[in-house]
């Protein structure tokens, strides 16, 4: 931001204000139209990153702000068209499991094979949202010890096993994955740099965090073209009718900016 407010010569408030504005646009966008999305297999995954400071730094950290810590990225996939349905920022507990999966029912047009990780958290949530009307089937992977020596530190574990478990209905076993939805989650951690795990960009407040995903989800839509159909995620759905470019998302962010007032005159007073 600090690099882009010096290329082109504006205060880094007004760039922070603009992406802010840009975020709230984006979300009301995406909430008007990704909507009875005709979708028949949905996956879903968690990215983590942080917020102002790890959480283990947190209780140190000098004047952190509320939300400060551990930020979970939850994002809903439709496998076919690449859309993404749904997305949540916040922990990743049973309370943001619950509000992502009642967002991504309400989405939805018709039932749908869907597919999590292991997360118990998903196990209550898409009970309360979908009820029986669903075909549910979690991937469980199990993974090795941690990498041993310094130069492999922040080297994952290896996975070494996979479970496919059927939890309701009778999810076909060929569509239990998580695979587009991780692509998806590279697609995003390359977009983003703030969501690397190793990075020294990150979010100052949790409330750009989320502003952020909003911009980046709304581009992913409805600009970028993805080059298993050729056409944007949001045309594969059927929820657009054309390409967007990015000229489009700035006209509809500055169309939405309210109207400057009339200009005051100043009134002076004379000494005396």
């Amino acid at each position: 931001m600090r690099t882009i407010s010096r290329v082109a010569d504006a205060s880094i408030n007004t760039v922070s204000k603009l992406l802010v504005d840009a975020g709230v646009v984006c979300a009301a966008f995406h909430d008007a139209n990704v909507k009875g999305v005709k979708a028949k297999r949905v996956q879903c995954d968690e990215i983590w990153s942080f917020t102002y400071a790890k959480a283990k730094n947190v209780p140190t950290a000098k004047a952190a702000p509320a939300g400060a810590g551990d930020t979970w990225t939850w994002t809903a996939l439709d496998a076919d068209s690449k859309l993404i349905v749904s997305w949540h920022v916040g922990g990743r507990d049973a309370y943001a499991a619950s509000l992502m999966m009642r967002d991504v029912a309400e989405r939805l047009l018709s039932p749908v094979h869907l597919t999590t990780d292991g997360h118990k958290a998903y196990l209550d949530a898409v009970e309360r949202a979908f009820g029986d009307d669903i075909y549910y089937a979690m991937l469980v992977k199990r993974y090795g010890p941690a990498p041993v020596g310094t130069h492999r530190r922040y080297s994952p574990a290896e996975c070494v096993d996979a479970t496919k478990e059927a939890i309701t209905g009778n999810p076909d076993q060929r569509h239990i994955s998580t695979s587009y939805v991780e692509r998806q989650n590279l697609t995003m951690r390359m977009q983003i740099r703030r969501l690397m795990p190793l990075t020294k960009r990150f979010s100052k407040k949790f409330e750009n965090h989320a502003h952020m995903v909003a911009l980046y989800a709304t581009w992913y839509n409805f600009v970028r073209t993805h080059k298993a159909h050729k056409l944007s995620p949001a045309m594969a759905a059927g929820v657009a009718d054309k390409l967007w470019s990015m000229e489009d998302l700035a006209g509809m962010i500055e169309a939405a900016r309210p109207a400057p007032g009339p200009h005051k005159k100043e009134t002076i007073h004379e000494a005396g």
